[in-house]
């Protein structure tokens, strides 16, 4: 009878939301308190999720609690260790900024909420028929997410130094033969490390087309034997000549500021014309990208499966998607983060929210056209893990 009971009130929790109208959803949300967690290494963007905490309570009722971490791969892993312990329900996360890798693992783990995109109204303000949102890292959504923000790998660098930049991996080897040690990148499993050795890979790979398939791992070592031949290259051209790393995309920041790099690179594409406008960097930065394009990617929120507060993540996600939310997100003096919304969607005056986002630095309209679908998730753990294999100090 116990056992039927816990069922009984998963499936409840899990399905209650189904039938019912958004203002019911908003109803049921009202004194609920919602843990988000999300990645915590940037000022800047908890400020945005204090501003949003702020929103949400005076709104709609709903207490947004930031539970900070620093790598999402563990909060999956207590999510599923809550599953395997019985915890069907008063889930200890209600909300979780996930990237694609760690979508798959929840999804095939069925740890997730859902699905429930579909019933946030805001979410018709996005193109829906995109496939940067129908997928992550090639891993259907099917409504189990809703998308936060943009993201393509971006390079950039100081123009008072460099008269053109290396657009692409062969030019920026090429670069560093002549002017070494301008130049370096986070060591992965760092995710912006990870980054650049996928945009290695791409442009490196013989048939970037096996990119998009689950791993072979029989057939890995010949697809990745040009990635490694050019990393060893590049590696000794390096900053510190490869013998240590920049430890995330702030220091590379930092770093070129101070004239030990002139080339650095962001996943966000606005973060060098935010960095001008905070006076981070000098207005002789500018950004580019790579003629075959670059990496890039849509950023998710997601549910999971025993949240006793899922009608409070859904308001929380729908206000989020809302034109104002993304407005002030993708305003340069508060985080820079690229909108997901169809701008063709909004009314003149929901567009006006988004005039002047832009300086000197921001990617050209051609440019943010030029990305690179992420691969499939599971090329993700063997590049790491060769990658450590091969460089790790």
């Amino acid at each position: 009878m116990r056992l039927f009971l816990v069922l009984a009130t998963a499936f409840i929790s899990v399905f209650s939301h189904a039938n019912n109208s958004w203002s019911d959803i908003e109803q049921q949300a009202k004194g609920q308190t919602v843990y988000f967690n999300a990645w915590a290494g940037a000022d800047n963007i908890n400020a945005y999720i204090r501003w949003a905490g702020e929103q949400v309570k005076q709104r709609y009722g709903v207490e947004l609690e930031h539970v900070k971490i620093t790598d999402t791969a563990n909060v999956v892993s207590r999510i599923l260790a809550e599953k395997v312990s019985g915890r069907t329900n008063g889930g200890s996360v209600d909300l979780v900024w996930v990237n694609g890798e760690n979508f798959r693992a929840l999804k095939e783990a069925k740890l997730l909420y859902g699905p429930f995109s579909q019933d946030l109204p805001n979410l018709a303000l996005t193109d829906t028929n995109s496939p940067a949102l129908q997928y992550d890292f090639t891993i259907p959504v099917e409504g189990y997410e809703s998308p936060w923000g943009g993201a393509q790998l971006t390079f950039y660098y100081d123009g008072a130094r460099i008269k053109q930049a290396p657009t692409s991996m062969q030019a920026l080897l090429g670069y560093l033969q002549q002017s070494p040690g301008l130049f370096s990148y986070p060591a992965p499993p760092s995710f912006y490390g990870t980054t650049f050795v996928k945009q290695a890979l791409f442009e490196t790979i013989d048939d970037t087309a096996q990119l998009y398939q689950p791993v072979d791992k029989q057939n890995f070592n010949k697809a990745t034997s040009k990635l490694w031949a050019y990393l060893d290259q590049l590696h000794p051209l390096m900053w510190r000549r490869g013998q240590s790393f920049p430890s995330g995309s702030g220091q590379m920041q930092q770093l070129l500021n101070d004239g030990e790099l002139s080339i650095a690179f962001s996943f966000n594409p606005n973060d060098p014309a935010a960095a001008i406008e905070q006076g981070l960097l000098p207005e002789s930065v500018r950004s580019y990208v790579h003629q075959v394009g670059t990496v890039g990617n849509t950023h998710f929120l997601a549910i999971p499966f025993n949240s006793d507060a899922s009608a409070g993540a859904m308001v929380v996600a729908n206000f989020l998607l809302s034109p104002e939310a993304q407005a002030r997100k993708a305003d340069l003096t508060y985080w820079g983060d690229p909108t997901v919304l169809a701008l063709d969607k909004l009314s003149a005056e929901q567009q006006q929210f988004f005039a002047g986002q832009q300086n000197q630095a921001s990617l050209s309209a051609a440019d943010r056209a030029k990305v690179l679908g992420e691969p499939h998730a599971t090329w993700v753990a063997l590049l790491e893990a060769e990658w450590l294999r091969r460089y790790s100090q």
